[in-house]
């Protein structure tokens, strides 16, 4: 028997007013279950939301441009089978939902109106925030009763504590003391006095990264170390395994080997996979390897995180990096993928370049940058011999890591790197 039956705004964490760029689906349209009916664009990626079940359309309530929160409708749709509806307690907290597999929740006319999950109510005085809020204002450094809520009853959302920190930093010297950095204004200049201009907004991704790698220069003491490593060996063997595999559709990149050769390095020297506690005085070690690799899209700088790369080899490795590559590129990348990052490396090698300086991702404490590969002449074994030399640039946070570790780590990497035999070891 037929039914009509809401499609809701799924559960998509702290996001709220999130912007639809595509509604793929109009009245009239049968669709099938798992059949994406409209695209939303979150904080640093997009997500498409699918159809539980099969079904006709009978009418769509979004289109491009509308700014939907949690539980907003979607679309009604007549379905032919019984569906049960999902029900979320206000005191209950379901399990996170992956932005690329959101499930909407389904419903009958007359569903009651639910409290958005997460949501925690605050004692009078304090921060009116969600536990993934304070969290997120922890990692910033951030003291939530300084900053102005804009969200539903003064609710502080994720946007208004970006705002707190752009704003601290920017503050003027000799401004309020006790928070915020203190820095000089940038000057306000009329910039068509001297000639035509043009003004072009910062995509959405820039504009938010923007922010945190303010903030990590500044509060990171940076220092880089600058070393090279010979792979000549290595691009042999690359270019064998290239050979063997482009029948399969994978490319073999430098990136793959290193991965490989990164994470033997900080199993070697574990300061590298940690980080320091909110209070700074502790260095929590990690024991999990999840590498960041960062990304040119056309909107700005991404990156992904691979998981378990100690676990994976360099065929698998080269695979998940042309999938991961490809979906950031393409903007269909889940929030949960660039999370949880151990180190990064941020490549340039296949646009050019001899040295950088990368800045750090916090919370971690060190990151790799690739320059490009050249043939230097190199003095082996009493004479000089053309070798290939890759420039690495290694940016550490100097209150973790000390010069010489630093010096270590980058010398063993160009050994590892110079003789791939070592990765299996």
């Amino acid at each position: 028997m037929a039914e009509i039956k809401q499609v809701l705004m799924p559960d998509i964490g702290d996001s709220k007013d999130v912007p639809v760029i595509e509604v793929m689906v109009k009245a009239g349209d049968t669709v099938k279950a798992e059949q994406s009916l409209l695209t939303l664009e979150t904080d640093k990626a997009t997500m498409d939301v699918p159809a539980l079940f099969d079904g006709v359309v009978k009418s769509v309530s979004v289109k491009v441009g509308d700014k939907i929160s949690e539980g907003a409708l979607i679309l009604l749709m007549e379905t032919s089978t019984a569906e049960s509806s999902t029900v979320v307690s206000p005191t209950t907290t379901p399990a996170p939902v992956k932005e690329v597999a959101a499930t909407p929740v389904t419903a009958p006319a007359a569903t009651p109106t639910v409290a958005p999950t997460g949501f925690q109510s605050s004692p009078a005085g304090k921060a009116h925030a969600s536990p993934s809020i304070r969290h997120f204002a922890r990692e910033l450094g951030v003291d939530l009763t300084r900053v102005k809520g804009s969200g539903e009853k003064g609710r502080i959302t994720k946007n208004d504590v970006q705002s707190f920190v752009k704003a601290a930093l920017a503050q003027p010297q000799g401004g309020s003391g006790g928070g915020g950095l203190q820095v000089s204004a940038m000057p306000v200049v009329d910039f068509s006095r001297y000639g035509v201009i043009e003004t072009k907004p910062l995509s959405r991704i820039k504009k938010l990264s923007g922010a945190n790698l303010h903030r990590n220069w500044v509060s990171i003491p940076h220092i880089t170390q600058h070393d090279e490593a010979d792979i000549t060996e290595m691009e042999v063997f690359r270019k064998e395994l290239g050979e063997e595999y482009s029948k399969q559709g994978i490319k073999i990149t430098p990136l793959a080997f290193l991965l490989k050769a990164v994470v033997t390095a900080m199993q070697q020297y574990p300061d590298f996979n940690s980080s320091l506690d909110a209070s700074g005085e502790n260095l929590v070690l990690k024991k999990y390897f999840h590498i960041g690799v960062a990304v040119d899209t056309p909107d700005g700088l991404m990156v992904p995180v691979l998981r378990d790369v100690d676990q994976k080899g360099i065929v698998q490795l080269a695979k998940e990096l042309g999938e991961i590559s490809a979906k950031a590129r393409e903007k269909k990348l889940p929030a949960t993928a660039m999370q949880g990052g151990c180190f990064t490396i941020s490549s340039l090698g296949g646009i050019g370049g001899t040295a950088f300086t990368p800045i750090i991702n916090a919370p971690e404490v060190a990151i790799l940058g690739v320059s490009k590969a050249s043939i230097k002449p190199v003095f082996k074994e009493g004479e000089f011999v053309p070798r290939l030399m890759l420039p690495l640039s290694l940016s550490y946070d100097h209150r973790v890591i000390d010069g010489a570790e630093a010096v270590h780590f980058t010398s063993y990497l160009g050994k590892v790197l110079s003789d791939v035999r070592r990765l299996v070891l």
